[in-house]
Order: C-alpha cells, then sequence, then structure tokens
C-alpha cells in the first residue's frame, strides 16, 4: 500500500510539477515581501516641529476663554505645529474669523489669505487680501495686519485703506484698539471725502 501511496505521489507531482514549482515561488516571495516592508517609520521623522499636531481641513468652530465664547472661526485648513518653536497656530489658505464681546454681538471681523497665530505671544499676523470690519462699519484694507490679544492692540506697518461714511484715508502703517473703533493711520497719504448722493 505504501508503494502504491509512492507511486501516485510521484505521477502527482509530475503531471503538476510547473504548478507546485511556481507556488512554493510565489510563497517564498511572498515571504520575502513581508520581511522588505518592515520598516520602521519613526527614523522618517527627522524633525518632529516640522508635522503639526492636529491637522483639520473645511474648520468652523467656536474658542472660548474662561468659559465665554470669544472667537468663531471658518478656515479650509487648519493646522496646529505644537512642537516648533514658539508653538503656532496655522491656516495657509486664509481664515474668516469673528470675534464676540460679553454680549456675543460680534465687535470685529476679519477676512485674509493665510494667517498664523503665536500662541506663547498670542499674537496674529495676517496677510494677504485683509479686510476686516468694526461695529460702526468701517472696512480695513491692507496686506499684512497684526493684532496682539496681550496688549489688545491691531497694527501693520503696510499700505493701509480705512473706508468709513465721511472719508477714505490712505496711509503707510495704522495702530488701533482691537474693536477697532479708535485707530490711529500714520502717514496719511491721502483723504477723499465720501459726497452724499442727491
Amino acid at each position: 500500500m505504501t508503494d502504491i501511496l509512492k507511486l501516485r505521489t510521484r505521477e502527482f507531482f509530475k503531471k503538476h510539477s510547473i504548478t507546485t514549482a511556481l507556488l512554493v515561488v510565489v510563497v517564498l516571495l511572498s515571504f520575502l515581501s513581508c520581511k522588505e516592508k518592515n520598516v520602521d517609520f519613526t527614523d522618517a521623522v527627522k524633525d518632529r516641529a516640522m508635522l503639526p499636531q492636529l491637522h483639520a481641513t473645511d474648520v468652523a468652530t467656536v474658542v472660548s476663554d474662561s468659559g465665554i465664547t470669544r472667537y468663531r472661526i471658518n478656515t479650509p485648513q487648519w493646522d496646529i505645529y505644537d512642537k516648533a518653536e514658539p508653538p503656532y497656530w496655522e491656516f495657509p489658505m486664509g481664515i474668516h474669523l469673528e470675534r464676540f464681546d460679553e454680549q456675543l454681538n460680534v465687535d470685529a471681523n476679519v477676512h485674509c489669505d493665510y494667517a498664523k497665530f503665536n500662541e506663547r505671544d498670542q499674537l496674529w499676523e495676517l496677510k494677504g487680501n485683509v479686510r476686516a470690519t468694526n461695529l460702526q462699519g468701517e472696512l480695513f484694507e491692507t496686506e499684512q495686519l497684526f493684532w496682539n490679544q496681550r496688549t489688545e492692540l491691531i497694527y501693520s506697518d503696510s499700505l493701509i485703506k480705512v473706508t468709513n461714511a465721511e472719508s477714505i484715508i490712505i496711509g503707510i502703517g495704522f495702530q488701533s484698539n482691537q474693536q477697532m473703533t479708535r485707530y490711529m493711520v500714520k502717514q496719511t497719504q491721502y483723504i477723499f471725502p465720501v459726497k452724499e448722493e442727491e
């Protein structure tokens, strides 16, 4: 009986030798390929400061301080670099930011093409088509704007255009309170009175 089994086994392998050989090769290659994929990915991250702790897209959120809602943020992309020195938030595709007073009225809003927030200094840097409106409906337009939350000041050294009901003021640099209701345009270049239509 053992001889018959050996004979049948030989006949089977003779008939299926190519298939068996291919099967053995595939199994060996799969073991080798699995072994090659065992890579330590921690070595790939050379500088953790260059990677965001958080990467979010299509964000609409509110930020509170001591349990009181202070800001509403809408942005296509928000990255938080917690290991950078200093730590910062980045909005590479722009931001729409609204600031609320204690009664939850919007007392300032800002749009820009790019924004960065330095957590340690509590300093916002806004760049590219910066447009801000205050409660009086005055429109501030510039290419770069800084907002220091700690000192509650907004300022710029860039060309700025302020449009209100009476005039259009163009100057280089300005400083304001964070509600943008008390401001000073530095190096005033032009003041155009706005004529009321009859």
